[in-house]
């Protein structure tokens, strides 16, 4: 039996362990991310991941100065 692309797709992903996930986002806010994505040649996933843990190691840092 042929699978559809849908479940392949799908195989996939559990396989490398990905999903999707979205966002609505200001129009001007997908631009930032698009733009930055480009002026730094990162993929804009990989953008987002990187800045969340920045600003996690960030606020450790100053938590624990101000704390």
């Amino acid at each position: 039996m042929a699978l559809t692309r849908a479940v392949i797709q799908k195989k996939s992903d559990e396989k490398r362990g990905v999903k999707t996930k979205g966002f609505k986002l200001h129009v001007d806010d997908i631009a930032l991310i698009e733009e930055a994505s480009n002026q730094l040649d990162v993929p804009q996933a990989q953008l987002i991941i990187d800045a969340i843990k920045f600003y996690l190691e960030n606020k450790k840092t100053h938590k624990s100065i101000y704390s």
